[in-house]
Formats: structure tokens, sequence, C-alpha cells
């Protein structure tokens, strides 16, 4: 399926999905592709969809995206799964602070991962910190409260829009990362220490770690993750947390 542009870009992008409009709007941001008049956007083709039972799940496609002074096309293909929240936790017990780490199984690069707990926005609200609290209460079983959390990523400049990009020459994904920090006993940290969580109807195999905060950078391989302990430093640093 593809589609010709009409005057206005709005127009011309049918997605059937919320997946569609954080790409369509950061294309004609300030700092977007065709914010300056020196790209046009000529046709998307779709080239896949996958469901998430009813609910549409991820898309690919390619867009034509042509440099007008070359009149040659840049890279377009894109897989496209829309916005994410990734959760630093933090607990302080008896003088030690651990970062609680979700196992998962993950299929792409054939094996398992330590990573923060994360997931994908489930609607168009744009409720980034109600879907934080979700994910973590689904992945490790910690109840905790959107105000009690500090958006990272809200410490970025405005040109960036406050997310981080994983994967920018491939994916769409923006993602939000939060902190929450609190106090435990150390009863509480060997509760969740191996503890098995996820929705196993949806097929999410989940073990819960924690470990030592000044061992995680070492810990894990998950961007997310290590992306978060650079914000969080670095906030601090510049004293941006109290």
């Amino acid at each position: 399926m593809s589609t010709t542009p009409p005057s206005r870009v709005t127009h011309i992008i049918n997605l059937p999905t919320q997946l569609d409009q954080p790409w369509l709007k950061n294309i004609q941001t300030e700092t977007g592709l065709l914010a300056n008049g020196a790209m046009s956007l000529k046709q998307v083709l779709i080239q896949g969809v996958d469901m998430f039972g009813e609910r549409l799940g991820f898309l690919k496609f390619k867009a034509d995206i042509i440099d007008k002074e070359t009149g040659q096309k840049v890279p377009g293909i894109v897989f496209s799964r829309g916005p994410a929240v990734a959760v630093l936790i933090l607990l302080d017990s008896e003088g030690e602070t651990y970062a609680v780490l979700t196992e998962q199984v993950r299929v792409p690069v054939g094996r398992l991962i330590l990573e923060l707990p994360a997931g994908m926005l489930d609607d168009d609200q744009g409720d980034f910190a109600g879907t934080a609290v979700r994910e973590v209460e689904e992945e490790t079983g910690i109840h905790l409260n959107a105000h009690d959390m500090v958006d990272l990523t809200a410490f970025l400049d405005a040109s960036t829009g406050g997310r981080v990009f994983p994967s920018p020459g491939g994916c769409d994904e923006e993602m939000s990362l939060f902190l929450y920090r609190g106090n435990v006993s150390k009863e509480k940290i060997q509760q969740l220490q191996g503890k098995e969580t996820g929705l196993r109807d949806h097929g999410e195999l989940i073990k819960v770690h924690v470990v030592p905060y000044d061992k995680l950078w070492r810990a894990t391989a998950d961007a997310k993750a290590l992306t978060a302990i650079a914000l969080y430093e670095m906030a601090k640093r510049d004293g941006l947390l109290s």
C-alpha cells in the first residue's frame, strides 16, 4: 500500500494506529526533516503489520524522503513501535543502594537480557508516568506512585523533545526514562531477588534481579539502563536532583 502526497504531510499518510503519530509529529517539528524545506516526503509504503490481539502493535514501512539539493533519497526504512518508558529503581537498604532489573527472554538478540523494567505505551494518551507505574508492577511486583518518580529525560535540552532514541537509524522508538528512589528492609531485597513475574498468558517469563548500584553499569548490556545511569549521575552532578 502506498500513498501519494498532496500539499500537507498530515494528510498523506494513513497509518492505521497511534504508532504513526510520534513519527508524523517529529518529522514536522522545528528540528524535523521537513522543517527548513531542504527535504520532501514523496510517499510511504507500508511493508508489514504485526497485531497484538485486536490492537496494532508494530509496523514496518518505507518513507521516500528526498534531499532537494541532490535529488537523492535518504535511508528511510522504519520499524515503528512508538513511545516507550523505562524505570531506574534504586532501593536503599542498610547503607547500600540496589538497582532492580528484570531478566527476560529476548528473541531478537538470542539471549536472556538483564534490563530495566520497561514497556510500550498502550494508547495515544501520552501517559508516560502511568505506563511506567503499570510496567513496574507487572514486571517486578513493586507498586509505585507516579508522583514519586522523576523523569530523567525531562532534564535534556528542549531541542531533544525530552526523549531518547535508542536506535534512530532504523526504529522510531522514543523513550522516557524515569527514576525512583526508596528505602526498604533487607528482607524486601531478599524477597525481590529471583522473584518470577510477568504476564504469563502474554508470554512474559520474567525473573527479578537486585544488583548493587555501584556494580550496575557492568552488570547489564541494556542500553536503557546505561543511559539512565548516565542521566542520573549527570543530573546529580549538576544539582538537579534533591
